[in-house]
């Protein structure tokens, strides 16, 4: 996650300008969208990010809908003047006053997520925009925050964006950044310019776009001359957002899975791949994973995406049988020497699939590389080989991860989504969230041990 001060002056727009002329990039097309679908985490993200598009859809005849997440309230978290609850109140009006500037018949669905919580509700989000999408006759666009922006709401909306249209036929994504044109560097960027689209704004349309974002006061001048209420859009950083452009970045139709050669060459780089032994943040993942198995003893156990075979050899006490996967060859000479009394195969998900039947699947930080499509393939390959008494657990990282294809958060919520009994066990926390999926004859640690009525 990136890390800045909004209140710092951050980068100058003009220092955009001679990298933003020299950008190859591919015009945003409407003509045969029948809908835009725009996700804004706050209020005001809408506008900055995709007013000019909303206004020039709603010109060209193209229904518009913004899903606001939150309302806003926690912008001035230190003020010593107004309070999350009034600001909630304001910044609705705001939002509503902005919108009726950039497109009056544009509609809106407000989610009410917590301000910085839609890490905690990632499901409302992705319940809204895939309803909005879902009965769409024709190519839906949606837009959404870049999830490299910096902020962890952006992020989220954008990962559960990606992971919507992923599944959905038809529809395209475009991603708009917000504070990256304020913490970046054009002589250096971290946003992916090789994925631009451009949308040239009209003087009319530009106009209604600085319209809609003096609708909000409450960002772009301060409360009062207090610390604490300073303005969150200040006149600086307004300017990058009122150009005559606006800039988004497109994302692929067709996700793929990340290569064994990608693979190959981290473990090259880094033999041991991750510091599983020695990091105290993996012992006790690992600990926390071996703990949440609802039984003491299994009789055949598999891990995927096994790597050098730390958590293999913790399986082995668990199990009599472990098998271990893994997509590059380098770590599984690592494991078969950390772990001697598992046997390990080098596979591919899920094309190569081993043989056998399990009561214990093990899938830990693998799931988010894989494309959506072979993640659902992976799914249905430990249902079909999974025993009636078996389980799956699923542990992820819940931070960003530049070679992951989605989210931990998104794998996890796509296999609950699909699998047929609710979690046994569901752990969430900042870092990780671990998912216990039972089979049909599953029943809970007390029941097995005689202790419930």
């Amino acid at each position: 996650m990136v890390s800045f001060d909004h209140r710092e002056p951050g980068t100058d727009p003009a220092d955009w300008t001679p990298f933003l002329r020299s950008v190859p990039s591919l015009p945003v097309r409407l003509d045969g969208v029948a809908a835009v679908v725009v996700v804004a985490p706050h209020p005001d993200d809408e506008t900055l990010g995709a007013g000019g598009l909303i206004a020039s859809a709603a010109d060209a005849g193209v229904p518009v809908h913004v899903l606001l997440v939150t309302r806003g309230e926690g912008s001035h978290p230190d003020s010593p003047t107004t309070s999350p609850e009034r600001l909630r109140v304001i910044r609705d009006a705001e939002f509503r006053a902005a919108l009726a500037a950039l497109a009056p018949a544009a509609s809106a669905t407000v989610l009410d997520v917590p301000d910085g919580g839609l890490r905690e509700h990632p499901d409302v989000l992705r319940a809204a925009l895939t309803g909005r999408v879902g009965p769409v006759d024709g190519p839906v666009l949606v837009v959404a925050p870049w999830r490299g922006d910096g902020h962890r709401d952006h992020r989220i909306a954008g990962e559960v964006a990606a992971d919507v249209v992923a599944g959905t036929p038809g529809a395209e994504l475009l991603e708009y950044p917000i504070w990256a044109w304020h913490w970046d560097d054009p002589s250096d960027p971290a946003a992916p310019w090789d994925r631009a689209r451009s949308l040239a704004l009209s003087s009319a349309v530009l106009d209604r776009k600085r319209a809609a974002l003096d609708a909000y006061p409450s960002q772009t001048r301060p409360l009062s001359p207090a610390p604490g209420d300073e303005a969150i859009v200040d006149a600086r950083h307004a300017a990058h957002h009122l150009r005559p452009t606006e800039w988004f970045f497109a994302v692929s139709a067709v996700q793929s899975s990340r290569s064994r050669e990608s693979f190959d060459a981290h473990y090259e780089r880094k033999p041991e791949g991750w510091d599983f032994e020695g990091s105290w943040y993996e012992r006790r993942k690992r600990a926390v994973t071996l703990a949440a198995l609802p039984r003491e003893r299994y009789r055949s156990a598999l891990e995927l995406g096994c790597a050098t075979g730390v958590l293999t050899a913790a399986l082995t006490e668990r199990a009599d049988a472990v098998l271990g996967t893994d997509i590059a060859a380098a770590p599984l000479e690592r494991a078969r020497l950390r772990a001697p009394a598992a046997r390990f195969v080098q596979a591919e998900l899920p094309s190569e699939w081993p043989d056998g039947r399990w009561d214990l699947v093990v899938v830990s930080e693998v799931g988010y590389y894989l494309s959506p499509a072979d993640l659902d393939a992976t799914i249905d390959r430990v249902l079909g080989s999974l025993d009636d008494d078996g389980v799956l657990v699923a542990c992820h990282w819940r931070h960003p991860d530049d070679d992951a294809v989605t989210s931990g958060d998104a794998v996890d919520a796509r296999i609950a989504e699909r699998w047929p009994r609710p979690a046994l066990v569901r752990h969430v926390e900042e870092d990780f969230v671990l998912s216990v999926f039972p089979g049909p004859a599953v029943v809970s640690v007390a029941t097995t041990e005689g202790l419930t009525p």
